[in-house]
């Protein structure tokens, strides 16, 4: 029998929540789950233990929760599902990068195998979703790839927006209102740190200031052309989740 769409987005938000913990941590505590997926503590904790009996999480209480490989293997697939959903949405039905979250949320559940092959196939295999996020290929396996934020990159060198980590509609349009979507360069001109403000000017010249909270959830690459060559396409073990 398939797994409910229940499992899937407790393995999605496994998935998803570990590749957010510091270096090294592995274990995603429970609480932090529960605000993932909007339900209670016990909820939660209920559910985990469910799915550690059927072998698709480790469980270890009062410290958290991790995916085995088989839990891995589902939750890459119902990424995979979401983001090409969000691209075919926006690329094909025309919609907004804004808005396309939840309709993939729900398409996740239910579109099929042999047709998440074919939108794939007409997207041109892609590698990442509109927002920057990468896209697990059939094996499960994503190309990773190290980016700078606004906060880390260098002051002065054009840099090209690659991915955004926040993905709030109302934040997304303000991405958009400055130019900001993934694949626009952008030059950071100073950081005052007593204003917790990034100066900015994008290829056209137009100079603006971002908070230092919006220009943390923007990552960019520092050097397109050579990151590229050096990234790396692998399938992820279930202690080693790439980082959102």
């Amino acid at each position: 029998m398939p797994p409910s769409s229940t499992v899937e987005n407790y393995l999605k938000e496994v998935y998803l929540g570990v590749g957010r913990l510091p270096a090294g941590e592995t274990l995603l505590p429970m609480g932090q789950l529960a605000v993932a997926l909007g339900v209670a503590p016990g909820t939660a904790t209920t559910m985990v233990k469910a799915l550690a009996e059927s072998g698709l999480v480790d469980y270890e209480p009062y410290n958290g929760v991790r995916l085995t490989a088989a839990g891995m293997r589902l939750a890459t697939t119902v990424l995979r599902r979401h983001r090409l959903m969000e691209l075919f949405l926006v690329q094909v039905m025309g919609m907004r990068w804004d808005e396309v979250h939840d309709d993939a949320e729900h398409l996740e559940h239910v579109v099929s195998d042999r047709l998440i092959e074919r939108i794939d196939e007409m997207l041109g295999h892609p590698e990442t979703d509109p927002h920057g996020d990468p896209i697990p290929n059939p094996d499960g396996a994503i190309r990773e790839r190290h980016f700078e934020t606004l906060l880390t990159c260098p002051i002065g060198a054009q840099v090209v927006v690659a991915r955004v980590s926040d993905q709030d509609p109302a934040f997304l349009r303000f991405v958009e209102r400055h130019g900001l979507k993934p694949g626009q360069s952008v030059t950071v001109d100073g950081r005052d740190e007593a204003a917790d403000a990034v100066h900015l000017h994008g290829p056209g010249g137009a100079a603006f200031t971002l908070g230092a909270r919006a220009a943390s959830k923007l990552l960019v690459d520092v050097a397109p052309a050579s990151s590229v060559a050096a990234g790396v396409t692998r399938a992820t073990g279930p202690d080693e989740e790439p980082r959102r």
